[in-house]
């Protein structure tokens, strides 16, 4: 195999000024506590914020998963990327003003188990271990993603085995969340945004400029007589359900929420939506165009779609080494930008969620807390190279729908219903968090071939369960009550 060598620098580069960020945190932010760590102090501005909030949510499977659903399958799975911005922007508007003035209220959490606890005035953890089974299970599977992404690129692009792709990944992925906490974390989500979006903007323009018409009727005829439904959107009802489901997603997803806690005044938060929502907006637009240009452009191939090779292939055709590799980090930074973020969410539930309220008793140190969560970010790591290095695990896309749709069934439901109903109680919210996933992974076990994913009926159980247990029991205390009407009236 011929070696790029263009682009094997600009990768070197890339990886290297990465880890940079995390060395300079670390430095920055060595005598720091463990809100400095695992939140940043509260302290990102609306820009990092929101394309940091962006790019933790839109992996790899964002440039490569979900273009070649759509390149693969047809337009049914536009409903996808549409039910991904309808559900962000509903979060942004929504739930993230009252997160941030919640989790402030209730006793000034830092993880999203803590806030449920503190939001009941609760002196159980069975909340804040609920969460962190869920949030390792479910980050485990979901790191492993963004790890199998880097392999495919490695291994597509310079040759190397793709599991020793992974693994040289893993360490500089580990290395800056490792160091930096949240926020290297944020400040690398925030140029991988910008990587992200530069390179889905272009890829697509260019190939369209460069189309040969006829061929990509000839094309666009050939699919028509093979998938006579490939080209409509509207010919499966499931495809819509399934597609929409998508943006329930967003309700639940931890290390997404998590930045809504994190920004520095009540004022910054509108910025940062109408940023993070038209980033997004953009992003899932260009993932079809990705999809549908990219079919056009290249022809349909076996291997492309079982590979997951849209986007690395139609990049490499059109550009020559330097400007290839600069677009095909966006890659890079897709999956890093998650799986950075997915460590971290890991890492801060165990050290403020099990770690410290049940092992030392309340009693560990901030840097204690902060070693036993980088300890927990070394493990799940660990796990998801096993887990992504199986070649049995399944696809890119197919990892990513499993973990979004635990998160969204499981933890969605009592987020919404803590925000926004005062009768709510804790009771209500474990019952929510057990049903919602119960539901989600014997749906994903059992009924997936019913073509619905499991994530429309495992909120639905999630909610149900949350509101009739809630229904059945005690009322919350005034106290309770209280904690919710400041949190609604607190101002900056």
């Amino acid at each position: 195999m011929n070696l790029n060598w263009s682009e094997i620098i600009v990768f070197i580069v890339y990886l290297l000024f990465m880890l940079g960020i995390g060395v300079f945190f670390f430095i920055r932010n060595k005598d720091g506590g463990d809100k400095s760590y695992f939140l940043g102090g509260r302290q990102m501005g609306p820009w990092v914020t929101a394309l940091s909030a962006g790019a933790s949510d839109m992996s790899a499977w964002v440039l490569m998963g979900l273009p070649t659903s759509i390149y693969a399958f047809g337009l049914g799975q536009i409903w996808i990327p549409i039910g991904l911005a309808i559900g962000y922007t509903i979060s942004w508007l929504i739930e993230a003003p009252r997160l941030r003035k919640f989790s402030i209220a209730a006793n000034d959490s830092i993880t999203i188990p803590q806030y449920l606890t503190n939001r009941f005035l609760s002196k159980s953890k069975i909340l804040q271990i609920l969460c962190a089974v869920v949030f390792l299970i479910a980050y485990t599977v979901y790191s492993a993603s963004s790890l199998k992404a880097c392999g495919t690129l490695f291994n597509t692009v310079i040759g190397i085995d793709a599991n020793v792709a992974m693994y040289a990944a893993a360490i500089i992925i580990v290395g800056y969340t490792f160091l930096g906490g949240f926020s290297a974390v944020c400040w690398t989500d925030f140029f991988q945004g910008m990587l992200i979006f530069a390179g889905m903007l272009i890829a697509p323009v260019f190939a369209m400029f460069m189309l040969d018409m006829s061929s990509a009727e000839a094309i666009a005829e050939n699919m028509t007589a093979t998938h006579p439904d490939f080209w409509n959107p509207f010919v499966n009802w499931k495809d819509i359900v399934s597609g929409l489901a998508w943006g329930l997603g967003y309700f639940g997803m931890p290390h997404i929420i998590i930045r809504y806690m994190c920004i520095r005044s009540q004022k910054d938060m509108k910025k940062s939506a109408a940023i993070g929502i038209t980033w997004t907006a953009f992003i899932v637009l260009f993932a079809a165009a990705i999809g549908i240009v990219g079919l056009m452009f290249l022809g349909y191939d076996q291997e492309t779609a079982d590979n997951s090779l849209v986007f690395i292939t139609m990049v490499r055709k059109i550009f020559p080494g330097v400007m290839s590799g600069i677009l095909l980090s966006a890659v890079l930074a897709a999956s890093m930008s998650t799986a950075d973020s997915q460590l971290l969410s890991a890492s801060s539930s165990f050290a403020s969620d099990v770690y410290k309220p049940i092992f030392r008793k309340d009693k560990a140190s901030d840097k204690e807390m902060q070693w036993a969560g980088r300890i927990v970010v070394l493990a799940v790591a660990g796990i998801a190279l096993l887990i992504a290095s199986n070649p049995d695990s399944g696809s890119i896309m197919s990892l990513v729908t499993n973990a979004w749709g635990i998160f969204g069934a499981a933890i969605g439901p009592s987020i919404i219903l803590s925000l926004f109903w005062k009768r709510f109680n804790i009771q209500g919210a474990v019952a929510g968090i057990i049903a919602g996933t119960a539901v989600d992974i014997c749906w994903m076990q059992f009924l997936s071939g019913t073509g619905i994913y499991e994530l429309a009926p495992g909120f639905a159980a999630g909610m149900l369960a949350a509101v009739i247990v809630t229904l059945a029991t005690k009322k919350p205390s005034e106290d309770v009550e209280k904690l919710f009407d400041k949190a609604v009236a607190y101002e900056d």
